[in-house]
């Protein structure tokens, strides 16, 4: 009746524990650091998705009204009818997109018409908010798509 007894009240031992503990540390160790940068990556993917939607709506627009906004004007031309000239005489009611976004960092997204990188440029300055950087900070812009 002992020996039954002994059998069942069996466990793990110490070292079989740490062992356990010294695996899952080591997993957790090579895992994390590659979960924790897929949300950066992600507002990367995002903003240059937005980039995209925004140039296919100035395409529109130029389309319409034969030229881009003015760096003036902005993209809030793209939502609303710009009371600054040159007023666009072809302005298409409700817009060309419903509202503008934000980049993933909650900032807005820059405009220059003339552009420096080609005939406008539509960008973010990425993580760090300023012009530059590197990795997450970097800017990213139409020109890149």
């Amino acid at each position: 009746m002992m020996q039954a007894r002994s059998a069942v009240q069996r466990g793990f031992t110490l070292i079989e524990i740490l062992v356990v503990i010294t695996i899952l540390a080591i997993l957790g160790a090579l895992i994390v650091p590659k979960i924790m940068d897929r949300p950066n990556e992600a507002r990367v993917v995002a903003a240059k998705q937005d980039i995209r939607s925004v140039v296919q709506a100035l395409k529109l627009y130029k389309l319409d009204n034969g030229r881009y906004p003015t760096t003036e004007q902005g993209l809030k031309a793209l939502t609303e009818k710009p009371g600054v000239p040159p007023v666009p005489m072809n302005w298409k009611t409700g817009g060309y997109l419903e509202k503008l976004p934000k980049d993933p960092w909650g900032g807005d997204y820059l405009y220059l018409n003339p552009g420096l990188h080609g005939e406008i440029d539509v960008m973010s300055y990425g993580a760090d908010a300023a012009q530059g950087g590197e990795g997450y900070d970097a800017d990213i812009g139409s020109w890149q798509q």
